[in-house]
């Protein structure tokens, strides 16, 4: 059609590309190996204690709540002591002794680049994976603390994310109770073989394979 001096109009400008998803990721053994300073707290715990914890079986079963994890050690009626104590040496022995798994950072900025939002939902206190984050320079949008499997959900659906990244069946687990795609790093616990028989949808041997798929799928997305 013309306009009303006889010239066809200007192009519209392109639409901008849509906003990307908001994807959700787990922190222990999904961005960080905490494991060398969660194996520091524990050795410090017993010291202090005199009660024997085999720290190198804690750490190889990272994800469910420390109250758990304690619980191995210590009668019921000192978890919630020990629990306190343990997060008061948290600092000390774990934060700078963690590192970034391979792909981390760029995982998180291969979201933001497409125009989607980050967030970290874990089972770890809240208050520590943000010192983790912060020290290592890990930057996502949102952290939430203290879920765990389909208690990840909650956070999933408040933030509106639709992808969620873990390493462990309750990541799995708290994907599919929030609606979300789960993908699934063989940086933890389990293997490729495992995390596919428990139903996530993806499954990356880790975040250096991120990028590559995570654009994939916004251009499917957008296509």
């Amino acid at each position: 059609m013309e306009s009303r001096t006889g010239t066809a109009p200007a192009a519209a400008p392109a639409a901008a590309p849509a906003t990307a998803p908001t994807v959700g990721f787990d922190l222990d053994m999904t961005l960080i190996d905490s494991r060398p300073g969660i194996h520091a707290v524990y050795m410090a715990l017993a010291a202090e204690t005199g009660v024997t914890i085999d720290a190198d079986l804690a750490v190889s079963r990272l994800g469910p709540p420390l109250q758990q994890e304690i619980a191995e050690w210590f009668p019921a009626e000192r978890v919630d002591a020990m629990v306190e104590r343990y997060r008061a040496l948290y600092p000390t022995y774990a934060i700078e002794s963690s590192l970034p798994l391979p792909g981390a950072r760029d995982a998180i900025q291969a979201v933001r680049e497409a125009g989607g939002r980050t967030l970290v939902v874990t089972a770890k206190n809240e208050p520590h994976a943000k010192l983790h984050l912060s020290y290592l320079g890990i930057d996502p949008d949102a952290v939430v603390g203290g879920l765990w499997a389909e208690g990840k959900a909650e956070a999933l659906r408040a933030h509106g994310a639709t992808v969620y990244v873990g390493d462990h069946l309750g990541d799995i687990r708290g994907a599919e109770a929030a609606g979300a795609l789960s993908v699934a790093v063989a940086t933890g616990p389990y293997t490729p073989e495992g995390l596919r028989a428990a139903g996530a949808d993806v499954v990356l041997t880790d975040l250096t394979d991120f990028r590559p798929w995570w654009e994939a799928y916004v251009k499917d997305l957008r296509g």
